[in-house]
């Protein structure tokens, strides 16, 4: 059976998140997204960990359902983001990672040992924490040995491993001796696979993709689909098939467009300003409307490091599908730039009442039961969608990419 993860988003206790973000409300958005197994997060957020606590029971292992029985198939997975802020190699870095948990307990265990050593982790539903990653991960082991750490949105230029503005230039010299338990990294919203895959030095991770929802609406724009029995949905085959690099269960990700990612080129949000890498260097990296310096993105920061180059994705790694999200597909079939007006909200119950879940509507339905139970005019978007018949305003400097279908 088809199984579709989002692992990493935030709950209401995150700064600049929505207050929507309930467990009973995200599973309700689970089933109209089509997402089968959803992170938690914050768990290291004293109320929110309550409520994790209280609401959700264990129904495989390491797999946790509504106490309520609402939404019984949907499946809750404990996983957080935790932001570092540390000095390593004479600089300040500066990155996030997400840790996905097995147990309540082992999280009990942690959160204690945080508190424990003086870190605050009731301000934030993501904690800053002033740890080496290297040092974070072994404290993690530590506690129980099935802890795993992800590197999140791996190449936002502020805050990742990769980042052009505080990161690192390599796995290992993030996490060091712990780098053999990296089994993953997190592609994020402004790379793809493919973008990846140039680096050679990534050949033996996995990418995986999620969300990073700030909203409920938001969940699953990126996601992982595997290929299970129901008898193998659980922490530890989740975490085998990373290990093992396992493609006959890991199917595919579902990718957000990358130039439709907020940090894909580089650029200066306040001057209005974008560029790509060559033109970047053209102008040493300064903006020509301010004198001062550009953000590199992504794209630049990918080239920067990259060793091969690659067009299509190599047979021995995982695919990727690349989408719009259905909100986005409607908003511009009606000529519309915002997504969560009444208009676009209406259309998107309906299609999902008739059609079926948001994936399935995107990736499998198809076009003529579409226009059924929509317009012609959104069957066609989704048709162009999934040729890739489109043209997308990169993102920069923290401005999303603008989708151009029509």
């Amino acid at each position: 059976m088809r199984i579709i993860t989002d692992w990493h988003l935030h709950s209401r206790y995150s700064r600049a998140c929505s207050k929507e973000l309930s467990l009973e409300n995200n599973a309700l958005w689970c089933a109209k997204k089509g997402v089968n197994v959803l992170g938690t997060a914050d768990f290291t957020h004293p109320a929110w960990f309550t409520e994790i606590k209280n609401k959700l029971i264990e129904a495989e292992q390491g797999m946790f359902k509504l106490k309520s029985g609402e939404f019984d198939a949907m499946r809750y997975m404990l996983t957080t983001e935790v932001s570092q802020i540390y000095t390593k190699g004479g600089k300040t870095r500066r990155v996030h990672n997400i840790i996905l948990a097995p147990s309540i307990i082992a999280v009990q265990k942690f959160n204690t040992w945080l508190t424990d050593n003086g870190f605050n982790i009731k301000a934030d539903g993501r904690p800053i924490l002033g740890l080496d990653s290297e040092e974070l991960y072994k404290r993690l082991k530590d506690i129980d040995e099935k802890f795993i750490v992800i590197p999140a949105h791996a190449w936002t230029p502020w805050y990742a491993i990769f980042g052009s503005k505080s990161g690192f230039d390599s796995i290992e010299e993030c996490f060091g001796e712990m780098t053999p338990y990296v089994y993953a990294i997190e592609t994020g919203l402004s790379s793809d696979p493919l973008m990846n895959r140039s680096l050679s030095a990534l050949d033996d991770v996995m990418l995986i993709s999620n969300s990073d929802a700030h909203s409920p609406r938001n969940f699953g724009r990126e996601a992982n689909v595997f290929e299970l029995k129901e008898s193998d949905i659980n922490f530890d085959e989740f975490v085998r098939i990373l290990k093992d690099k396992d493609r006959s269960k890991f199917k595919y990700t579902i990718e957000f467009h990358p130039e439709e990612g907020k940090y894909h080129a580089d650029g200066h949000e306040a001057c209005e300003f974008w560029c790509e890498p060559a033109e970047t260097k053209r102008l040493q990296g300064i903006c020509p409307k301010c004198n001062r310096p550009l953000t590199v993105g992504v794209l630049s920061r990918v080239s920067e490091l990259a060793d091969r180059k690659i067009t299509k994705m190599p047979k021995n790694h995982v695919p990727y599908r690349s989408i719009v999200p259905l909100q986005e597909v409607i908003a511009e079939s009606f000529g519309l730039k915002l997504t969560n007006g009444k208009k676009v909200q209406a259309m998107y119950e309906l299609m999902i009442a008739s059609i079926g879940n948001e994936f399935e509507i995107l990736l499998d339905a198809e076009i003529s039961d579409i226009t059924k139970g929509s317009t012609i005019m959104i069957s066609e978007a989704i048709r162009r969608m999934r040729a890739n018949e489109m043209n997308i305003r990169p993102g920069y400097d923290g401005v999303f990419g603008e989708v151009k279908i029509f």
